[in-house]
């Protein structure tokens, strides 16, 4: 089983929109995965906006992809280095650290995240 931050299993982050880069609700990564979507954050309206303007609209539905768009509020397993970018521009999103891969730790320290913890 896939460990979180914490050490423990890795909890599942959202299925309502459906997240995960395998689309099962968790935050879990492989080979496949070049952006590694490992932190389950809680999206705000200015996270939303900054990863706009970033080139990476979420708040727009694609439903060809069976995405619905993501709202405030709504979990989303977020890529880890996206999350390091908005937590260095000042818009980094809330996090469930139960939710959120260890290997998340390549880019950013526990204690860093635990102060974004839910």
């Amino acid at each position: 089983m896939a460990q979180n931050v914490l050490g423990g299993e890795l909890e599942t982050c959202g299925t309502d929109p459906m997240t995960g880069f395998f689309r099962d609700g968790c935050c879990e990564t492989g080979g496949d995965d070049t952006g590694v979507h490992t932190v389950c954050s809680r999206v705000t309206a200015e996270f939303l906006e900054f990863s706009a303007s970033r080139g990476n609209d979420l708040r727009t539905p694609h439903p060809e992809f069976g995405f619905t768009g993501l709202k405030p509020g709504d979990r989303w397993c977020l890529c880890a280095d996206r999350w390091v970018e908005a937590h260095e521009a000042g818009f980094a999103p809330s996090v469930v650290l139960e939710a959120t891969h260890a290997k998340t730790l390549e880019w950013v320290n526990l204690d860093e995240l635990r102060k974004f913890a839910v």
